[in-house]
């Protein structure tokens, strides 16, 4: 991880994809990445939504760390689970403009501390989200203020942990009466999976499988 800088810049994309592109016909990668969609029947997946998350990797001193949150357990949607901070994509934002708005408002991390790397491939989740990951290097400092209403709390990771294959696991379940399958990473009593963790599957691919 000693050149984890050097290897985001040079394997991301340095500018995001336009709206259209986003929203096109099919998503480089994505929930159907280990099955086909059609666990989600056609009639029943909603309209596509743009949306974007900031993949916030901490610089520090000893390693880096990636910052992640565990979402409420009062939500209605994605309930409990781990994620990103991020949200759907307000008319006229940039996927830039987004992740770095919702990491404010769920944790409150601000902009000044981060330095946008870069873009990772679009994701398109079963529940009818296109994903634009932003990738940023945080610098440490910040405080936090994590938003209850949406946020249980937030907890790191170490970048050389999630950029390990080792650690990709992959795991089945029935959703919706159907079976699919899906990546998980589990850490330290934290259950990284679905969208999360492929995500980061896709930044392992892009950026640390090639040594």
């Amino acid at each position: 991880m000693n050149d984890y800088r050097s290897r985001i810049l040079a394997h991301v994309d340095p500018a995001p994809p336009t709206l259209e592109v986003m929203l096109g016909p099919t998503a480089p990668r994505g929930d159907g990445d280990l099955a086909p969609l059609d666990w989600v029947d056609r009639d029943q997946r909603p309209v596509l939504r743009p949306a974007a998350v900031l993949v916030p990797v901490v610089e520090y001193p000893d390693q880096p760390k990636v910052l992640l949150t565990r979402r409420s357990d009062n939500l209605g949607n994605h309930a409990g689970q781990v994620a990103f901070p991020g949200g759907k994509m307000d008319p006229g934002e940039l996927p830039a403009q987004t992740a770095l708005r919702e990491a404010d408002e769920e944790v409150g991390l601000k902009s000044a501390f981060v330095e946008i790397a870069g873009y990772l491939d679009t994701y398109e989740t079963g529940t009818g989200f296109r994903i634009m990951p932003v990738v940023g290097f945080v610098r440490p400092g910040f405080t936090l203020r994590i938003q209850d209403a949406e946020v249980a709390e937030v907890f790191e990771v170490p970048l050389s942990f999630l950029m390990n294959p080792l650690n990709h696991q992959r795991h089945r379940a029935t959703w919706r009466g159907r079976e699919r399958e899906y990546y998980a990473m589990p850490y330290n009593g934290h259950y990284i999976w679905g969208a999360t963790a492929g995500m980061l599957k896709n930044m392992y691919d892009r950026i640390f499988a090639a040594q």
